[in-house]
């Protein structure tokens, strides 16, 4: 894939628009880029402004998920705290609050400025404030007398989570079950539908385009793309040439006559298909999601170290991805024996570069190197020079060992290789080979066995008789699975059917997913005796992992969401199923004057707020193409959706539609595509199983 423009990802814009809040909203021009290098801004004597930054629980996830401790201080932030915690007076310093417009983060900050805790205050609110707590907040601060500490008040628009370049999450917890629950009042449903189109707002803000918006009828996507669509537009009415997207002066972002030039944002609904929330994945990002612990890109590792005088212990050790991770950028969406591969590629590579170093200098390692003065100067000069960057790649590559070593032990324990196999070629499985599956003492993880027979389910085209049904939940229950989830996916599988496009796989893609077991990770294994000199890995645990376990290249297929994305982006070259499937997707505007219906199209009635909705697109506008998309799923998304998306998106670029899983090689051929995923919130498999399925069953 082509490199992109700088500052082009959702990243680098959400990045570039915290180091202005860092830098006191002062307009800089470099680049986000160069977030770690930039230097303090100076006061008027020339001296560095140093401040305190103050964040309440979302503000400190977005910032976590795309800066370090390190990024903070080279911009001057001394000191940072959440709102909520005990804080002690620093009233020579000024602070910087990062916060959501809330009445207590309002009541926290006026009792702040009351107590003068620091010298001067930044206030950035993380999503727009209403007018209502405005009026609270300068009626706080004329009570106290405190309006000369306060040097700015800034709506910022960035009430959102970035965790990959291309991948964000709104951060809203249960929105599933609330949009699906028989118990959930209508205002608790308003209100969650409120907060989302607050996020996605922002979202298209900070993207600085304003979007032609598509989506399916009759459902919580509809009713969120009429509401955003109206937030829009009133924005631009009212605000005319000095609104949020007018600094954007570039053809992408203006202008209705360029409308392939502007983005599509695709909302869709989570029951559109279930099977990526719980299939067993094979990819490196998925498999750290779906096996081990990771949050706002930190991922807890647990290891088994021995005690000295016998016996061993459990500990929890946190791993941080960055950006600056160039391992986990290139290797994150592909297979993950190819990963163990790259892994072996690149400790030998650094191998090689740390030797040459040595060699030249005459020293016998690079721990030696650094206590060395009998090498001639030039030689120690410029090794001294490479040896901060060598220490980074050994402790990534150690990381990232670690990770893979966790990982496999986690395959090896659940016979995560089998499940993966068996998804694969779902719909070949017999009654027989479901119940021996589900009756396996050796496969003790009872999440695994459901999630398994929960796409099977949703796979297959009649539903099973209710005899075997019966035998099915027996066999269940016997293995230790809660039956609940299973009571709700019953009630919506027709739905999920009707809107989920299969793929059907060919010969050669079969073949392809079952390659030989027997020399799994033969990179790997050569890690044991070519391992980092700090890696605390036992050859034989790491033999024993390795051992049994089968090798699989996934199948190049497109899932439901890739298909309808294609299907919008690029009409030309989409299946006939999915354009079938789109052909009726709403269609909205936010530019277009109010009221204007497309020629030919009709009302297509109103919408679930009982507002008309002027949606229905013209053929012309149902086979417009599009270069970007920003694809929203209500209701919770997946690694493995994203992955698979990101996937297409190479192809496209490449030219190359052949092929099997993986990252296609070679340069671009066609026109690039960029598909910007996020969800209400990003789930593991096992979350979503156990917890909004779990409780929707429950309800049931």
């Amino acid at each position: 894939m082509p490199p992109k423009p700088p500052g082009n990802t959702l990243r680098d814009r959400q990045v570039a628009s915290i180091e202005k809040i860092l830098t006191l909203n002062h307009e800089r021009q470099a680049h986000a880029s160069e977030l770690s290098i930039a230097p303090p801004i100076l006061n008027e004597e020339g001296e560095p402004i140093w401040k305190v930054l103050v964040f309440d629980n979302l503000g400190r996830d977005i910032i976590s998920s795309v800066l370090r401790v390190q990024d903070l201080r080279n911009f001057g932030v001394t000191i940072h705290l959440n709102i909520n915690s005990p804080r002690h007076p620093i009233p020579d310093v000024p602070v910087i609050y990062l916060v959501e417009p809330t009445s207590e983060n309002i009541r926290l900050i006026s009792s702040d400025l009351q107590r003068s805790l620091y010298q001067t205050a930044y206030v950035n609110f993380l999503s727009s404030i209403p007018r209502s707590l405005l009026e609270e907040f300068a009626a706080q601060t004329a009570q106290n007398n405190t309006s000369d500490k306060i040097a700015q008040v800034y709506d910022q628009y960035l009430n959102f989570i970035v965790s990959e370049p291309e991948l964000f999450s709104l951060g809203f917890k249960d929105v599933y079950y609330t949009l699906n629950s028989v118990q959930t009042k209508e205002d608790i449903i308003e209100s969650c539908v409120d907060r989302i189109v607050g996020g996605l707002f922002s979202l298209v803000v900070t993207l600085g385009q304003i979007p032609i918006i598509r989506c399916p009828k009759d459902n919580a996507a509809a009713l969120i793309a009429q509401k955003l669509d109206r937030k829009l537009r009133d924005h631009i009415l009212n605000s005319r040439d000095n609104n949020l997207f007018s600094k954007y002066n570039t053809p992408s972002s203006t202008g209705h006559s360029n409308l392939s030039s502007r983005p599509v944002l695709i909302l869709l609904d989570r029951n559109i298909d279930l099977i990526p929330m719980l299939s067993h994945s094979w990819t490196y990002q998925s498999l750290v999601h779906d096996v081990l612990d990771m949050r706002l890109n930190r991922i807890t590792v647990e290891t088994i170290e021995d005690i000295p005088g016998g016996g061993q212990k459990i500990s929890k050790k946190a791993y941080d991805l960055n950006s600056n991770d160039s391992f986990w950028a290139k290797n994150a969406g592909v297979p993950f024996p190819q990963v163990a591969e790259d892994i072996d590629i690149e400790l030998t590579k650094y191998r090689e570069d740390a030797d040459s170093i040595t060699r030249k200098t005459g020293a016998a390692s690079l721990e030696d190197l650094q206590n060395d003065v009998g090498a001639s100067a030039q030689h120690l000069k410029a090794a001294i020079t490479q040896l901060p960057e060598l220490r980074d790649r050994k402790a990534n590559l150690d990381m990232h060992m670690n990770i893979a070593t966790a990982l496999l032990k986690g395959i090896k324990d659940r016979g995560l290789d089998t499940f993966y196999q068996t998804e694969e070629n779902i719909t070949k499985q017999n009654k027989a080979q479901l119940l021996e599956i589900i009756s396996d003492p050796e496969r003790k993880n009872a999440n695994d066995k459901m999630r398994l027979f929960i796409i099977w389910y949703l796979s297959v085209e009649n539903d099973p008789p209710k005899s075997d049904m019966s035998e099915y939940e027996a066999a269940l229950k016997q293995a230790g699975c809660d039956l609940a989830p299973l009571v709700y996916i019953r009630k919506v599988r027709e739905v999920t059917r009707m809107t989920m496009i299969t793929t059907t796989q060919t010969s050669q893609q079969a073949m392809a997913t079952t390659s030989t077991g027997g020399d799994l990770f033969k990179g790997f294994s050569s890690l044991v005796s070519n391992r980092l000199a700090s890696t605390t890995l036992v050859p034989s645990t790491l033999d024993n992992l390795i051992s049994n376990v089968k090798n699989f290249l996934p199948a190049n297929r497109d899932l439901t969401v890739t298909k309808i994305v294609e299907s919008l982006m690029d009409p030309t070259s989409s299946s006939s199923s999915a354009l079938q499937k789109t052909e009726n997707y709403l269609y909205f505007d936010p530019r277009s004057p109010r009221g204007t219906v497309p020629p030919g199209s009709g009302l297509a009635g109103l919408g679930p707020d009982g507002r008309p909705i002027h949606g229905g697109p013209s053929f012309g506008q149902r086979r417009q193409g599009f270069t970007e998309a920003v694809v929203v799923m209500v209701g919770g998304g997946c690694m493995e959706e994203y992955g698979n998306l990101q996937e297409w998106a190479r192809k496209k670029a490449q030219g190359n539609t052949g092929g099997v899983g993986g990252i296609v090689g070679g340069q671009a051929a066609g026109l690039r595509r960029r598909v910007v995923y996020g969800a209400t919130e990003m789930l593991s498999p096992e979350r979503f199983l156990n917890g909004e399925v779990k409780r929707l069953g429950e309800d049931v």
